[in-house]
């Protein structure tokens, strides 16, 4: 590894502030629309139809076609359980997992390139506080080449979504992008957490999901939608969860996951501080000088706070 040292293009890439104002202002205009909604409903109520009894039957019918929908494969380009971003924010193609088929074993990187893996649930406030100190520097990483990010969505956090299962239903949104358009993962990424609900409230609806897909600038936003509305890798999600609940995690000193985020760089899990993006560069620095099999690399990094 050369250096953890961003490095800019020809055509900069907006900063991370306003990326997240972009995707927290359109979820502010989403959320609006959201209650203007309930408030039509409540109308609706109030004079008569019944939209209480429309709904249980609504949710009676979801429950009837998932208890007999067969399982289906896992998204593409996760088959280890999480997708691998390389240079210039590319991801390494996959084929899907199968019903009852086991997860691939991580691809080895280059001598010189890190490997940094980490499980996250998109409603846990440590995920969000590790993403909003270290996504630059890891973005900046990825710009260069010094280092790959491998992101498994999990979801632990259901429980404190007032029902709505958020974590869940966010996996799912995620792995529908890493399906459909996964060089798009890491602003999706990134807008899930700039975005993120707190803890024992019901969370982002389906359709602003969506909406911050589309605003990540996917490809085939319409799957997309369709993907995240269907639940399409809830499936996969519950099952992915429960392996790396289960363990061990491969190429690692880790047995499981048993919260998150957990952060592992080549091989060794990082227990320090999630928001003090020094001594993260320092930890990953000092994964990176560790001799390999192939090859001792001599990196040069300059931590960025």
């Amino acid at each position: 590894m050369e250096s953890f040292v961003s490095t800019g293009g020809t055509a900069p890439r907006p900063s991370k502030n306003e990326r997240r104002d972009a995707a927290r202002e359109k979820a502010r205009a989403l959320r609006e629309e959201q209650r203007k909604r309930e408030r039509r409903n409540k109308i609706l109520v109030g004079g008569g139809i019944t939209l209480g009894a429309l709904a249980i039957i609504a949710i009676i019918a979801v429950i009837i076609f998932t208890s007999i929908r067969p399982a289906g494969p896992g998204p593409r380009n996760m088959a280890t359980d999480g997708i691998k971003i390389g240079e210039g924010f590319v991801a390494e193609e996959a084929a899907a997992l199968q019903p009852g088929e086991e997860p691939s074993e991580p691809s080895v990187n280059p001598a010189n390139v890190v490997d940094i893996r980490i499980w996250v649930d998109f409603l846990c406030p440590v995920c969000g506080a590790f993403e909003a100190a270290n996504a630059d520097q890891i973005e900046g990483w990825l710009e260069d080449g010094s280092v790959t990010y491998e992101v498994h969505p999990i979801s632990f956090l259901d429980r404190v979504s007032q029902g709505t299962k958020y974590s869940t239903r966010a996996a799912n949104a995620a792995a529908c992008v890493a399906d459909y358009s996964p060089d798009s993962f890491l602003a999706y990424s990134d807008a899930l957490f700039a975005n993120q609900p707190e803890e024992n409230s019901t969370g982002l609806d389906n359709e602003t999901l969506a909406a911050l897909a589309g605003d990540a600038g996917v490809e085939n936003a319409s799957q997309i939608e369709q993907c995240i509305d269907e639940g399409e890798f809830t499936d996969w999600v519950g099952d992915a969860t429960l392996r790396a609940q289960a363990g061990p995690i491969p190429n690692s000193n880790v047995e499981s996951i048993t919260g998150t985020p957990t952060v592992i760089v080549n091989g060794e899990q990082y227990t320090g501080s999630v928001s003090d993006p020094d001594e993260f560069a320092a930890f990953v620095l000092a994964q990176s000088a560790t001799p390999s099999t192939t090859a001792t690399p001599t990196p040069t990094p300059t931590p960025t706070p």
